[in-house]
């Protein structure tokens, strides 16, 4: 056992002084090329440990956070994951990666148009970066991925005395939350041509996009292995209730994760809950029937602009996912319907308006669009919202229907 104990010391007393010369300026790769020769891998523990003692020994988190990037890329590959645990499927750490597999599918796309040959070969620059503005769109949906993290599953950890590597991933997290929005409002600006965006390309974009997927990494060599040794099953549950409060992230689970202790149903939205209005009162499990039922489509947008609720009603014309819940309502649409939305918002908080309708030939149907603004009996904003229906059945009706007679 001492030599076991010996050789973690070793690895850990090694791997500190690494990062402490990149600290001190020595390049990735020589410092890469010196563990791999001295090292040819490391618990991903022992990377955490040490983590934590250079933020103890004070090595401020400020730059910690700086060499974050460098000690992950020269660690890159040897990391021994070999005692990390099986995850179920619905795990939160389970949706978490599929998440990730969802925003370098994006980043993958990005790579692509962003491309030197595709920057310079574009003959239509506004359609290119209308796609762009489109995927960074999706990609900054990594918010909820983050948020999720942040408030959900590094408190635990912080209990358990963990605080290092939550500081430093909530820095990095603001950093490229930054980052996206820049790229973001940078697309935005009118009339970029194609040497801006390529000099854009280079100063933002790419390191946005870099920085989602170096975050990835992170987080399956290291954060979940290591949260998945600390927390119990108990934690784990309580962090899968509480997910959708925020939200996923370009994913929508399949399956709902519970632990073979837990009872069915035994989450926050009990089916026994009475909701009293002033005109009567229902349960939980009553008003999911009477919203399903109804023959509209319904998506709610709350006063800060994101989305909280959609029916489920079978025939939905435009479907729907888990995934935009709690997402900015104008990442839900093209960008070059953005200014519309934007519009329709500024106009309902203002109390400009109160009904926007829109209709719309679509295979087939006439699909009806109406926006209505919900005020409190105040006159106070509280959000938008969108129902819509095919109202080509209606167009055709003829004479009246007394005599009973199913729909089929």
């Amino acid at each position: 056992m001492s030599e076991l104990i010996n050789n973690s010391i070793a690895r850990k007393t090694k791997l500190k002084e690494l990062i402490l010369k990149l600290h001190a300026g020595a390049s990735e790769q020589q410092v890469r090329q010196e563990l791999l020769q001295t090292l040819s891998s490391i618990p991903y523990g022992e990377v955490v440990e040490v983590e934590q003692e250079l933020m103890s020994e004070g090595l401020p988190q400020h730059e910690v956070l700086r060499l974050c990037d460098a000690h992950s890329a020269v660690l890159r590959g040897a990391i021994d994951l070999s005692t990390s645990k099986g995850i179920p499927p619905g795990h939160p750490v389970d949706v978490m990666m599929h998440e990730n597999k969802e925003l370098l599918n994006v980043a993958q796309q990005l790579d692509v148009l962003l491309s030197g040959e595709s920057l310079t070969a574009s003959e239509n620059i506004a359609e290119l970066i209308l796609a762009l503005r489109s995927h960074f769109n999706n990609l900054y949906d990594v918010d909820k991925h983050y948020q999720r993290k942040e408030y959900l599953l590094f408190p635990y950890l912080e209990n358990l005395g963990i605080t290092g590597p939550p500081k430093v991933m909530w820095g990095k997290h603001d950093e490229i939350r930054d980052q996206l929005k820049g790229s973001i409002e940078a697309l935005q600006a009118p009339g970029i041509s194609q040497e801006e965006l390529v000099a854009l390309a280079e100063v933002l974009l790419r390191p946005a996009i870099r920085g989602v997927a170096d975050m990835t990494l992170k987080e399956e060599q290291i954060l979940f292995p290591m949260s998945l040794d600390a927390l119990t099953e108990a934690d784990w549950y309580e962090i899968s209730r509480q997910s959708l409060e925020i939200g996923f992230c370009l994913y929508d689970p399949p399956t709902t994760w519970r632990p073979a202790w837990a009872a069915e149903g035994d989450d926050m939205n009990k089916s026994g809950n009475t909701i009293q209005l002033s005109s009567g009162n229902f349960t939980v499990e009553e008003l999911h029937a009477i919203l399903n039922t109804l023959p509209v489509d319904i998506t709610f947008v709350d006063k800060n602009d994101k989305v909280k609720y959609f029916s489920q009603n079978n025939d939905r014309i435009f479907r729907r996912s888990r995934a935009i819940l709690n997402r900015d309502v104008r990442n839900c649409h093209p960008p070059a319907s953005s200014h519309i939305v934007d519009k329709i918002i500024e106009d309902f908080k203002n109390g400009r308006e109160s009904r926007a309708p829109f209709w719309i030939n679509l295979g087939g149907k006439m699909v009806h669009i109406e926006y209505f603004a919900l005020r409190s009996e105040k006159g106070e904003y509280l959000g938008t919202l969108e129902v819509s229906h095919d109202v080509a059945p209606y167009r055709k009706l003829e004479g009246e229907q007394r005599i009973l007679s199913y729909a089929r």
